[in-house]
């Protein structure tokens, strides 16, 4: 008998992360990567592995989460979507899924990660965006904020940053870009890198917020970041204001734009 063919396809997944235990398959359950293989393997009518460009941890957010996985079964691009949801959890969607080459890798043909952290800045607490954004009810400075972050653009050892169960080889990454931006009582903080370490976003967030309490000058940052210990920079944000925005590819790859930019 022949065996099967199969052929590779990529796809982008929203997920509000909330009554999820993260991304990976864990005995803690559920957990987004198991609901999804699920759903697609009953699609497919056989077992689906996935991977994924990047993991997020209990209570992290997605809005493009870029997958791929190798099936035998031909559906066509609908098919694939509204039959995947109708066994997905209501807190999980397919956006699109699309075929790739063979030697396609969510996570390894990324060139980069954007992630996105929100907080509600006003004096009364939020009701409706108690588990999507981070509150804060001192009034933060944005312009002294963003102009903090500056310093984080480039190639540096991030180990202020980073968190003790990191499990990263080294603590070096290359932040491309960073912003943070109001727009009336939410700021958002945005900052896309080559990759990032365990909780390395949420720690940025949590010293920035001592900068813009004017608890901490705009050069903090620069000095926190040069002294490469974890014990002087500020605490870990809350998870539940986090979102992992888009992993970013080179566009010769045929995704869609959203997820597209220029080799540089």
């Amino acid at each position: 008998m022949c065996e099967p063919t199969t052929h590779r396809l990529a796809a982008a997944i929203e997920y509000d992360g909330t009554p999820f235990f993260g991304w990976q398959r864990q005995r803690q359950t559920p957990t987004v990567q198991e609901c999804l293989e699920n759903a697609l393997s009953k699609v497919a009518d056989h077992t689906i592995q996935i991977h994924a460009s990047g993991r997020t941890d209990t209570g992290v957010h997605a809005w493009r989460q870029v997958v791929h996985f190798d099936v035998e079964a031909e559906r066509s691009e609908r098919s694939w979507i509204l039959g995947t949801q109708t066994h997905l959890h209501p807190g999980v969607s397919m956006v699109w899924v699309k075929p790739v080459a063979p030697d396609f890798h969510a996570r390894y043909s990324a060139r980069a990660r954007h992630y996105r952290y929100r907080i509600i800045n006003r004096l009364h607490r939020p009701a409706i965006d108690r588990q999507r954004a981070c509150w804060v009810h001192q009034p933060l400075d944005v312009e002294r904020m963003h102009k903090a972050a500056q310093a984080l653009v480039g190639e540096h050892d991030f180990s202020s940053f980073r968190a003790a169960g990191c499990q990263a080889k080294h603590a070096t990454r290359a932040v491309h870009w960073v912003s943070v931006e109001r727009d009336g009582d939410e700021i958002a903080i945005d900052i896309q890198a080559n990759s990032f370490l365990y909780h390395m976003v949420r720690n940025i967030t949590g010293s920035l917020i001592l900068v813009g309490r004017g608890e901490r000058p705009s050069s903090w940052m620069a000095e926190v970041l040069a002294q490469k210990d974890r014990t002087q920079s500020g605490m870990t944000a809350p998870a539940h204001g986090l979102y992992f925005m888009r992993s970013v590819y080179p566009t010769h790859l045929g995704l869609p734009d959203e997820v597209s930019e220029p080799s540089q």
